[in-house]
C-alpha cells in the first residue's frame, strides 16, 4: 500500500466478508457501540487549529470527519430500519462530499455531532442487539452502487467505516505528535 493509500485508508480498504458468523456480528456491534466514546477521547485534547487540520492533503479536516460520522451513521440507521420494515427497499444515497462542505460540517462545534453520534448509536445498537439471524439477511438496494446489500454486510461496512475514520484522527495525531 502506498503512503497516500495508507493515509486515505489507514485500516485498509473495506472487504466484503465471504462468511459472517454470530461472533463477527457481535464484534461489529461492539465497535458501533463504542465509537462515540472513542471519537470523544481522540478529539478531546485537540484545539480549534488542530480540529481544522486535514488528516491528509486534499482530505477532510478532523472537524469534518467528526461531523461526517453522524451524517453517515444516521443514514445507515435509517437504511437498517427501512430494510427491517420493507422488502428490499431502494435507499436514498446522499452526497457526503457536499454535506461536509455545508456550514454544520465545516465549522460547527464538534460537540453537536458527538452528541448526535452518541444518541444515534444508542438507538442503532438497540435495534442491532434485537435482530435475529434472518433479520441480518434482509436487504436493501443501493441505486448509486447498483447493488443489493444485506444488513450483515452493511453492518460490516459501517464497523469498518467507524474504525476507518477513527484512524484518520488517531493517525494524524501520531504523525503530528499531538
Amino acid at each position: 500500500m502506498s503512503d497516500l493509500d495508507h493515509l486515505r485508508y489507514p485500516v485498509g480498504k473495506f472487504s466484503t466478508p465471504a462468511v459472517v458468523s454470530p461472533d463477527d456480528i457481535n464484534r461489529w456491534i461492539r465497535t458501533i457501540e463504542n465509537l462515540a466514546q472513542h471519537i470523544r477521547d481522540a478529539v478531546k485534547p485537540l484545539n480549534e487549529l488542530q480540529l481544522d487540520t486535514p488528516y491528509r492533503e486534499g482530505g477532510w479536516t478532523i472537524r469534518q470527519v467528526v461531523h461526517h460520522l453522524p451524517d453517515s451513521h444516521v443514514n445507515a440507521y435509517v437504511r437498517f430500519k427501512l430494510a427491517l420494515t420493507e422488502d428490499n427497499p431502494t435507499i436514498r444515497p446522499y452526497m457526503e462530499e457536499r454535506w461536509a462542505e455545508l456550514p454544520d460540517g465545516k465549522s460547527a462545534p464538534i460537540e453537536n455531532s458527538l452528541d448526535v453520534l452518541d444518541a444515534i448509536h444508542k438507538r442503532w445498537v438497540t435495534v442491532l442487539r434485537n435482530m435475529n439471524a434472518a433479520d441480518f439477511k434482509r436487504t436493501f438496494y443501493h441505486p448509486e452502487n447498483k447493488v443489493t446489500r444485506s444488513l450483515e454486510v452493511n453492518l460490516a461496512l459501517y464497523e469498518w467505516h467507524s474504525r476507518h475514520h477513527l484512524a484518520h484522527i488517531t493517525e494524524l495525531k501520531k504523525r503530528m505528535g499531538w
